[in-house]
């Protein structure tokens, strides 16, 4: 919601700005320098990316305007979660947990937790490295070695999708360029013809300049922002699982093992001591 008021405020500021010093807007709207921007772009994304990534690109485009999904209500439930199943472990022992991370669609646990399910690499991190836990034999620091491997590999993959857009972004000024420096061939094809007609030819090839530095610094730009600030909430979601699970592997009860997990989450996000609680209170 928030990157459309954005986008509303930077395309109405440049529009009232422009037609307080008298500027007429029909000459902005130059179809060929949207077509020659817009279509050097295109094929430049197409270029330098597969279709999985493409794919990827579209969908984090889109998650930029759902906004970011991760908030203090979803780490609360996250600390629930995990507070419930370990103390299913410590109750019952680890062996309790594997009917539960092998079908996790289908455990009671799980579902309780919307959000959490909703995040299919979080669901995934957590089960894989349950699975670890179950099958013995592996020290603390290996654990965190073998989680800190997963962590950097999903991360750099989710990165590659804003990178992707950024690098794109930076490349638009010059695409303008390209489509300035075409208009002004056409114009000196003019230069036997009134000034008028000159004057507008090279209006209309300044704006492609002009369409290809806000496309890149007030359009695409940000927009690869977002996208990747939502990638590293995401990280930050897994390294909460992270230093919860070590820490209980550790030997910590699960009280403690939840609080090492509340002090890895983002202390904008961050749930204070008395409301993980009283969630964990509610929870029981």
């Amino acid at each position: 919601m928030f990157v459309l008021i954005g986008l509303a405020v930077v395309f109405a500021s440049i529009i009232a700005g422009y037609t307080m010093h008298g500027g007429q807007l029909l000459i902005l709207f130059q179809i060929s320098e949207w077509l020659i921007i817009g279509g050097a772009a295109l094929g430049s994304l197409l270029i330098a990316n597969p279709p999985d990534l493409l794919r990827r690109i579209v969908q984090g485009a889109l998650a930029t305007i759902r906004g970011n999904r991760i908030s203090k209500a979803a780490y609360i439930e996250l600390l629930q979660f995990l507070y419930e199943i370990l103390q299913l472990a410590k109750r019952e022992g680890l062996i309790a947990l594997e009917r539960h991370v092998e079908e996790p669609a289908n455990s009671p646990i799980f579902t309780k937790y919307p959000s959490l399910m909703a995040n299919h690499h979080a669901v995934a991190f957590f089960c894989d490295t349950m699975k670890v836990i179950l099958n013995g034999g592996i020290p603390p620091h290996d654990l965190e070695d073998l989680m800190d491997i997963d962590l950097e590999t999903v991360h750099q993959k989710e990165a590659r999708a804003p990178s992707a857009i950024i690098t794109i972004a930076d490349s638009l000024p010059g695409l303008g360029i390209v489509a300035a420096v075409l208009g002004v061939v056409i114009t000196m094809g003019k230069v036997d013809q009134p000034p008028e007609v000159v004057g507008h030819s090279v209006a209309a090839a300044l704006v492609g300049t002009f369409l290809g530095v806000l496309l890149s610094y007030g359009v695409v730009g940000p927009i690869g922002r977002n996208l990747e600030n939502l990638t590293l909430a995401e990280h930050r979601y897994l390294n909460c699982i992270k230093a919860t699970l070590l820490a209980f592997v550790k030997g910590a009860p699960p009280v403690i093992a939840i609080e090492y997990g509340r002090r890895a989450i983002d202390p904008d996000f961050r749930p204070s001591f008395q409301e993980t609680e009283e969630a964990l209170k509610r929870g029981r």
